[in-house]
């Protein structure tokens, strides 16, 4: 059905009148907000058809962002070959083709591309223990391999670091791996002490505040104890019973 045919079957009230500038939809949209009362003019009245059909202009210019994400990689270098500088290597979401990453790049980054080859890596299935059944499957991604104009050097790997290069990275990284070595002591310290505990939780890292709450609620349950027993023995005392010496010694 064409668009003429559907709107000869509209009712005329819902049609824009004849000398109106209106569009049937920004018609409709004129009745429905002056129906919820939304049009108001500054002296309080109504608006309009003229004055509601007046459209906003945006000052400015549009800017559209990508709503996807490409992981730059090193690309694959055979042993004992130099690295291919005029070569890149991307992961990109496999609902994207050839014909996206040229202008993608060009438009986001400015690279200037020769050709591009993309594969699929489809993920094995991971299985139970005992492999019987697949449980679910491993990250499938595509890679994309682009031929670059201008070159472009990813960062350098320690075998092509020089001396000095190589021993602040290493330097770096044995930081790194002592931090993370006691952050992991430590949550398995307080799991492997407190995870059979009620209410347990753990938030990533040891809070103050949390330890100094548990121990002050600690020091008042023990001295709440200490006060009930002082209180029996008081009243034992003034109706001359025996006081137990287990209860004193407790």
């Amino acid at each position: 059905m064409t668009v003429l045919e559907r709107r000869s079957r509209v009712q005329p009230d819902v049609l824009p009148p004849p000398d109106s500038d209106l569009t049937p939809p920004e018609f409709s949209s004129y009745r429905r907000q002056l129906a919820k009362g939304e049009l108001m003019a500054e002296q309080g009245r109504d608006f309009t058809k003229g004055e509601g059909s007046q459209k906003q202009v945006i000052v400015g210019q549009k800017i559209c962002l990508p709503n996807v994400m490409f992981r730059a990689a090193r690309n694959h270098t055979p042993k004992g070959k130099p690295y291919n500088p005029y070569e890149a290597t991307f992961r990109v979401p496999q609902s994207i083709t050839k014909t996206d990453i040229r202008p993608y790049l060009s438009a986001v980054y400015g690279v200037k591309t020769t050709y591009i080859r993309t594969a699929n890596y489809i993920s094995p299935l991971r299985r139970t223990r005992m492999g019987l059944r697949p449980v679910r499957r491993y990250r499938t991604y595509k890679r994309a391999v682009v031929g670059l104009v201008d070159p472009f050097y990813y960062p350098l790997d320690m075998e092509d670091m020089d001396k000095v290069a190589r021993r602040e990275r290493e330097a770096w990284l044995e930081k790194f791996t002592l931090k993370a070595l006691v952050r992991w002591r430590r949550y398995e310290l307080v799991r492997t002490t407190q995870s059979g505990s009620k209410g347990w939780r753990f938030t990533g890292h040891l809070r103050r505040d949390k330890i100094l709450q548990a121990f002050a609620r600690r020091r008042m349950i023990t001295r709440m104890e200490i006060e009930g027993i002082n209180a029996e023995i008081a009243g034992k005392r003034a109706v001359e019973k025996q006081i137990l010496m287990e209860k004193v010694k407790s």
